[in-house]
């Protein structure tokens, strides 16, 4: 894994240095420069639409401006109009002939179905450029020289990841399975780190081979049969009629390129520059349904909710990865503060795919975000009678549903949910320090609550809700002193916590240190906490702890620590 994770990074930051840099516009007359610092704004913002608006508008003004002409290609690119980047990206390319962006403009158009298969490609970035050259020579039937470019890529370790995957897909592409099956599982399957298509394509290779057993096992294993995406898989194999079609010409090798240097990128260059590679996989192949799940991941990690939304929803209604579309979908609209239409969403999946465990956690999960705990705790109901969850993995399911029975009142359910998610999962600090903090809250088993919550934070150090909660049970053991030094470490890791805050005051309160506690108090009170919790702090201010805690008929600090 580490060995990997070297390698992507490697390659990403070769990528990323290959960028070319060109020199910001300078202020100029005809309002190109309020136009270019418009666009700069909403380029920065990731807000693609507005800043290919303002940058064409500074274009009109200032046509042979090379930022304004590379900014321009990025931002349409970024919106996958290939049409809009074309001519911009033409007239870079011809005074700046090693721009990359323009490279990556023109290399859509040029290996498009369109395209002339004899024209010059050019240059996309270190690995594309091999990538690319390997597809051109099997496209023009020079197959030995396009295993020789893919052979050349093996070699070397910081790209021997894709050439094996590409070399694989070549083999298969003419019709040697067994090489392909030698080239997929080389290096003990180096290829699937790259992308889970080679575990398909492997499945795919594997029944050409009348392997089909194999291939079952590898779907079973690697993609699993309540999966839609593995449910669909199998059918096929066992109807006898799964083909090999991952890449199934060299216009779909070009886009392979261009996807697997996208997901190698993600995560190690910025998710900007990730989306150009993904946008051209796109361009060059429209029903490459995992390049558009990726463009619509990244939209959504740039916050760009309605170009994510409609990434989305290009994914057809009867593609297996339907179902991971509209719960990405239904994510994005809660993340765009839409949360009514997320649960509509997928309410209506649960009408439709309503025998996966899948997604009726996902409505669970959407509710309880919303505060609908007892919608929730249903709809976890649902997915863990389905799943028949009982793996380490599906701890989280008891853990969620424990929280929403706990909201709700149910704490018998609750606690029983929280200490099954802990035996399949055992240490886990989010579940003990959940379960710990309810007993404090409760008053009950605090002894246990104690060394749950101690485990917690051995595991989470860094972890100020953890660690608020360490210093909350000694407080209400009377351990006073010893509970200051892990409140103050709490608020340091949390400073605009109310909830934290206000322990701390109480910590405080209890140790003496009592114009802290007003100060503490007062902090929490502008961190804006929920009505009910307010309105004691405020109390306290006036009458002080002691005198709150008599008024609620519990024991005062002082008769605490006596």
């Amino acid at each position: 894994m580490i060995r990997q994770a070297a390698l992507r990074a490697s390659v990403a930051l070769a990528l990323v240095l290959s960028v070319p840099m060109t020199t910001p516009v300078s202020a100029a007359p005809n309002g190109v420069s309020g136009a270019y610092l418009a666009g700069r704004a909403a380029s920065l913002n990731s807000n693609y639409a507005e800043a290919a608006r303002y940058f064409a508008r500074a274009l009109m003004r200032d046509r042979a401006n090379p930022a304004l002409m590379e900014s321009a290609a990025i931002a349409f690119l970024a919106l996958g109009d290939q049409k809009s980047a074309y001519p911009i990206a033409l007239k870079l390319a011809k005074d700046f002939p090693t721009n990359q962006i323009a490279g990556l403009v023109l290399a859509a158009d040029i290996l498009g179905p369109d395209g002339d298969p004899e024209a010059e490609v050019p240059g996309v970035g270190p690995v594309g450029d091999k990538l690319v050259a390997g597809w051109r020579a099997l496209e023009q039937g020079q197959a030995d020289a396009a295993f020789g470019i893919f052979n050349e890529m093996i070699e070397d370790p910081r790209t021997r990841a894709f050439g094996i995957y590409h070399k694989g897909m070549a083999l298969a592409q003419v019709g040697d399975f067994e090489g392909a099956l030698a080239m997929l599982t080389e290096d003990g399957s180096v290829a699937a780190s790259l992308s889970g298509r080679a575990i398909i394509a492997t499945a795919q290779v594997l029944a050409q081979l009348d392997r089909a057993d194999e291939a079952r096992s590898l779907i079973e294993a690697r993609i699993g049969r309540d999966a839609p995406r593995g449910a669909a898989l199998l059918d096929q194999i066992d109807a006898g009629t799964l083909s090999f079609d991952v890449v199934p010409t060299p216009q779909a090798g070009y886009a392979e390129a261009f996807f697997t240097v996208a997901v190698a990128l993600n995560g190690q260059a910025s998710d900007n520059f990730t989306l150009l590679y993904a946008r051209v996989a796109q361009t060059l192949a429209p029903d490459h349904i995992d390049a558009i799940l990726l463009t619509a991941s990244l939209l959504e990690n740039l916050e760009q909710y309605d170009l994510a939304n409609k990434a989305y929803d290009q994914v057809p209604r009867n593609s297996p990865a339907f179902l991971t579309a509209e719960i990405g979908r239904a994510n994005v609209l809660r993340r765009a503060e839409k949360p009514d239409a997320a649960i509509e969403v997928l309410t209506q999946l649960v009408e439709t795919h309503g025998s996966v465990a899948r997604v009726h956690s996902a409505l669970a999960d959407a509710h309880r975000r919303m505060e609908n705990f007892s919608e929730a705790a249903a709809a976890y109901d649902m997915a863990i009678e389905i799943s028949e969850a009982q793996g380490e993995q599906d701890w989280v399911l008891y853990y969620a549903r424990g929280i929403a029975n706990e909201r709700i009142g149910a704490w018998d359910a609750a606690e029983a949910d929280l200490r099954l998610a802990l035996e399949l999962n055992p240490g886990q600090p989010m579940v003990l320090n959940y379960l710990g903090y309810s007993f404090v809250e409760l008053g009950e088993n605090m002894d246990e609550a104690l060394d749950m919550i101690e485990q917690a934070v051995a595991a989470r150090p860094d972890n100020g809700y953890i660690t608020d909660s360490l210093g909350w049970v000694l407080y209400r053991m009377g351990d006073f002193d010893e509970a200051v030094p892990y409140m103050e470490r709490a608020v340091a890791l949390e400073p605009l916590d109310p909830i934290i805050n206000d322990h701390l005051g109480d910590v405080y309160y209890a140790v003496g240190r009592k114009r802290e506690a007003e100060f503490q108090w007062k902090r929490a009170l502008s961190f804006d906490p929920e009505v009910e919790e307010a309105e004691r702090i405020r109390r306290k201010l006036e009458v002080g702890l002691d005198a709150v805690l008599i008024e609620e008929g519990a024991e005062p600090t002082h008769v605490a620590r006596d």
